[in-house]
Order: structure tokens, then C-alpha cells, then sequence
């Protein structure tokens, strides 16, 4: 487990379970394919974005980090040292700053790329463009679980159409 999917793993499912029933129903009924598909992708999507931000996911992602790289610095004693998740838009690259030295820099971005749930950890004086923001790989991660929930729903469709076959 990451702590991507300890945080995200409600939203996928949602989304899985949105593609196995939004499939049933364009698969059965072929006139209605395209809205029923349409509309399960779009509550999908409006779902996993939902938990992310007014549901505080987000936010509880990114408190968790903070709160994990903080006793990573306190173990190494670099309390002067600062580390924090890049925000605006959240994402999972970790930004660290404060007094160090070229090889304390280079060591602590590598231990602060172990934390769960950091990409990258950078040094810098101001903020910069960083990974690609968590919304988005939760958009992604809810599309995925769309996808598969479709493909189960084309596999259980299938059985049907197969066992409806032999009916005697």
C-alpha cells in the first residue's frame, strides 16, 4: 500500500462500482450508450473531485506528509530545516528549505523522496512549478477504476448474452 491509495482508495471504488453500472446499462441498452456512459463518467470525475477538496482528502493527504517529513527532519536533527507539500495547486512534490550544505542537501532530498506519498523532494528559495498536481492523479486513478468497472460489466455481459443461449 501507498499513501496515495490509503487516501484515494473510497474515490477509485466509487468509480468502479459508477463503471460497472453505468456499463450494465449502456451494454443492455444500446440506444442509451452514449448518455449512460457520458453521465457515469462525469459523476466519476465529479465524485473523486468532491473527495478531494470540499470532503478535506486533500488536505488530510497533505497534513499527513507534512506531519511525517517534520519527524523525518527531527530524526536526522535538521530542525532548522523546513519541508512542507507543494500547494496551490496540492501536489506531491516536497519543497525543502533552511540553512544546509551542498551535501546535506543533495542526502536530504534523497531521504525526503522515502516518505510515503512524496514524487520528488527539491530545495529552493522560492516556489516553483513542481509535479503533477494530486487532483489530477486522482482524476486519473478515478478514471482507471471507470475503465476496469466497464470491463467487468462487458465480461458480466457477455456471460448473460452466453447463458441466455441455452435457456431450454
Amino acid at each position: 500500500m501507498n499513501a496515495l491509495w490509503d487516501a484515494y482508495w473510497p474515490a477509485i471504488v466509487a468509480a468502479l462500482v459508477l463503471g460497472v453500472v453505468s456499463g450494465a446499462i449502456a451494454f443492455r441498452r444500446p440506444a442509451r450508450r452514449n448518455a449512460a456512459l457520458g453521465a457515469g463518467v462525469a459523476v466519476a470525475l465529479a465524485l473523486a473531485a468532491l473527495w478531494h477538496g470540499p470532503v478535506g482528502s486533500g488536505e488530510r493527504f497533505a497534513q499527513s506528509v507534512d506531519r511525517q517529513s517534520r519527524q523525518v527532519l527531527v530524526n536526522y536533527e535538521m530542525t532548522q530545516v523546513t519541508a512542507g507539500l507543494q500547494r496551490s495547486p496540492l501536489a506531491r512534490t516536497l519543497w525543502l528549505s533552511g540553512p544546509a550544505d551542498e551535501f546535506q542537501r543533495r542526502e536530504l532530498a534523497r531521504i525526503m523522496e522515502l516518505v510515503p506519498g512524496v514524487a520528488s523532494a527539491r530545495w529552493t528559495n522560492g516556489r516553483a512549478s513542481g509535479s503533477l498536481p494530486l487532483l489530477a492523479e486522482v482524476e486519473l486513478g478515478a478514471s482507471l477504476g471507470f475503465g476496469l468497472g466497464l470491463l467487468l460489466a462487458y465480461l458480466l455481459e457477455l456471460r448473460r448474452r452466453s447463458r441466455a443461449q441455452w435457456s431450454w
